[in-house]
């Protein structure tokens, strides 16, 4: 296709110009987020809705799940207005339950091991991260085993290990934790809920 001389001072005018107000310091953020609500809009209009409840304490507050029709990828979370117990509030842990789903691109998706002592991380293998974690309980567990009780007995506690929870974990995930580290003899048990 040929260009004519008007249409090529046309497009060239254009261009200078856009480059022009760029460096006026012209900002099209605010812009492009607002189209980016309006698309967010358009697809929750189109979306699945379904109903769920948060997981993370004993309260049970009521979440929206916006699922696309094609991919079936949730995209959007947010409290249901009509749940007569949070009535669409939520707290922090609530409100970012979305960051747990697959949508979080940072989210840990493979084992990463940095040696003793070293700095930089190697990408391994759950059959070769579940035995090693195995073997170091273990053999913590043996070293750990010294306490006597007043009757000269062995006491099933292992002080050189300790269990952190998380704050991701529901009720029952938390108890079942708990319970098998206390079967590890590990004493030092805290938990992330709290704070």
């Amino acid at each position: 296709m040929e260009m004519t001389r008007r249409g090529f001072l046309i497009v060239t005018g254009a261009v200078g110009s856009g480059v022009a107000l760029s460096t006026f310091g012209l900002d099209l953020g605010p812009v492009r987020a607002y189209a980016e609500e309006l698309d967010k809009a358009k697809r929750l209009k189109a979306a699945k809705q379904v109903t769920t409840v948060c997981c993370y304490c004993s309260v049970g507050c009521g979440l929206i799940c916006s699922v696309d029709k094609v991919t079936g990828k949730i995209f959007n979370i947010e409290g249901d207005p009509e749940h007569p117990i949070n009535e669409g509030s939520l707290c922090a842990k609530g409100a970012g339950f979305f960051d747990l789903t697959e949508a979080n691109k940072y989210r840990l998706r493979k084992v990463l091991y940095r040696a003793p002592g070293g700095m930089d991380w190697e990408e391994k293998s759950w059959d070769w991260a579940i035995p090693r974690i195995a073997r170091l309980v273990k053999d913590a567990r043996d070293k750990g085993f010294v306490a006597r009780n007043a009757k000269g007995e062995l006491v099933n506690r292992a002080e050189t290990i300790a269990h952190l929870g998380s704050s991701n974990v529901d009720s029952e995930e938390c108890w079942l934790m708990v319970t098998k580290a206390r079967a590890l003899g590990m004493v030092y048990i805290d938990h992330q809920a709290r704070v």
